[in-house]
């Protein structure tokens, strides 16, 4: 496995998209294991991994949100994007954020 932090978190967070198209929920969970069993370092590492593989999930949706927008509706679709893109990143945070943590948590944990 990889020793790299931030290469852990990015297959973490490849492989939270790739699942969670199939399973939304477990794709969060399981991309926060893979980025927590890659980094190592223990439980809080994991769950340090595994949270900003999710976190990097949101980010990635909300400027794909404010491009899309704009390209659309140019000027009124950027400001409405900038909204929507707020709103999808700070519910995000929760949902992919936390799911991430919880399974970098226990991959961090299996792999001490």
């Amino acid at each position: 496995m990889a020793d790299n932090f931030w290469t852990g978190v990015i297959v973490g967070w490849l492989v939270g998209v790739l699942v969670g198209f199939l399973l939304p929920v477990v794709g969060p969970l399981a991309g926060g294991f893979v980025a927590g069993w890659m980094v190592r370092g223990g439980i809080w590492n994991g769950a340090k991994a595994g949270l900003l593989a999710g976190l990097l999930g949101a980010i990635v949706i909300s400027l794909l949100t404010l491009i899309g927008g704009t390209v659309l509706l140019g000027a009124f679709g950027f400001i409405a994007g900038l909204g929507a893109s707020i709103l999808i990143v700070l519910a995000a945070f929760m949902y992919q954020g936390i799911l991430s943590l919880i399974g970098g948590a226990i991959g961090g944990a299996l792999h001490h």
